[in-house]
């Protein structure tokens, strides 16, 4: 099984940006975490951050026939990208849709998730947990068995 893993804008700051909303962890530990989630699942993955909507675009279309499911944090994108929406739901890949922080306790902006549309589930509030169940949620899904 081969997941692509997609991080949205300002996610590279973790550790820096907002603290007491996303925590003291940098990226680099986010991505070590995620390799090991979906190393426990039987997973391979692929792990990109991009703070340009196109390039994240871009990443999900490439991915049409070669992964067999997305995890994406679309970040800001969240709340205002039809166009992250489109790319999901046009090469029907399984999305798992995750945010570090429970957006529906936010600001009601947050309360509304365009690429969400497309996912089969999303896992908000449960931080950097919230990668583990989305890996664990598409290998049960999609069938694949964990290594041991």
């Amino acid at each position: 099984m081969k997941l692509l893993v997609l991080n949205g804008p300002n996610l590279n700051m973790l550790g820096v940006r907002e603290p007491d909303i996303y925590g003291a962890q940098t990226y680099e530990a986010l991505e070590k975490f995620i390799r090991a989630a979906c190393a426990e699942v039987g997973a391979e993955c692929e792990i990109y951050q991009s703070n340009h909507e196109g390039v994240l675009v871009d990443l999900i279309q490439s991915a049409y026939g070669v992964v067999d499911g997305i995890i994406i944090n679309p970040a800001a994108y969240t709340h205002t990208s039809v166009a992250i929406l489109d790319a999901l739901k046009a090469v029907s890949i399984p999305a798992v849709e995750v945010h570090l922080s429970d957006v529906n306790a936010r600001e009601e902006f947050r309360h509304i998730s365009y690429p969400g549309m497309a996912c089969v589930k999303t896992f908000a509030g449960y931080g950097f947990e919230g990668y583990r169940m989305a890996a664990q949620y598409l290998a049960e899904a999609l069938g694949a068995k964990p290594e041991g």
